[in-house]
């Protein structure tokens, strides 16, 4: 931000690229190519005229793109004969080009640890989730009572996502076995790239959040702490809804600073 004056070290490297970039005659054909996920911490100097004047937004790839990128890294393992790629690409919505990467590299380390000798579609599966949702951790000792309550929370998400299948993303695995730092999962996954998602959609992902809580008030008249991330997540999503999307009927079509 250039707060430590004239002596800081980005100061004077971003005063030396401006000399560098002014300093060329017009004659000499260099473009200067520079790339950052972070364009909104540049200093606005870097982007007049004459200097990084043309801005190309690189997107996430789309599920044609993310089947070749996939095809890329798969050259560099043995996979079996009945993989299918363009399925993979499909259960991988929001994937970046270094997800994808990750994914056959982690397939392929499960292989090995199998001692298979080719990668299968389960294992791109499994490395698919454990990118998304984090590894199984099978050796965890639970509580008989924990898990029963983390199978009714499960079920609750898992009831609500089939009643509303036509609304959300199909529901793609439930299970009771600690994944990450949750003690159960419900993992839906999208059919397909969505670049607008409506309301009713939203008010629906909103249900299936508390689908767990609702199911614990029922059938065991008491509520846990296993849907603090549940209600992480509907509350930025209901934040996102009221504050940056206008959805609020009371609030009104109005962007709420932070």
């Amino acid at each position: 931000t250039g707060l430590g004056g004239g002596h800081d070290e980005r100061e004077q490297t971003l005063n030396q690229i401006l000399v560098e970039m002014d300093g060329f005659d017009t004659d000499q054909g260099v473009i200067v190519v520079a790339a950052t996920n972070r364009p909104d911490v540049l200093d606005p100097a870097l982007k007049r005229p004459g200097r990084f004047d043309r801005e190309i937004m690189i997107d996430l790839p789309d599920v044609k793109g993310r089947e070749e990128i996939l095809r890329v890294h798969a050259r560099k393992v043995k996979l079996d004969r009945n993989v299918d790629l363009k399925r993979m690409a499909r259960a991988t919505p929001m994937f970046s080009g270094a997800d994808l990467a990750n994914l056959i590299n982690e397939a392929a380390i499960l292989a090995t640890m199998k001692k298979k000798d080719a990668v299968e579609q389960e294992d791109l599966e499994e490395s698919r989730d454990k990118v998304l949702w984090g590894r199984q951790k099978r050796s965890r000792v639970m509580d008989e009572k924990d898990r029963r309550i983390t199978a009714y929370h499960e079920s609750g998400h898992t009831l609500i996502g089939a009643m509303l299948l036509w609304e959300i993303e199909p529901i793609h695995k439930v299970t009771i076995i600690p994944r990450g730092p949750a003690l159960g999962a419900t993992m839906s996954l999208p059919d397909k790239d969505r670049y607008l998602t409506q309301c009713q959609i939203l008010k629906s992902r909103l249900a299936m959040l508390f689908g767990g809580r609702v199911a614990e008030e029922v059938f065991f008249t008491d509520i846990s702490a296993g849907a603090r991330d549940d209600i992480r997540k509907a509350t930025e999503l209901a934040k996102a809804m009221v504050c940056e999307w206008g959805m609020s009927e009371k609030m009104g079509p109005v962007s709420y600073a932070e």
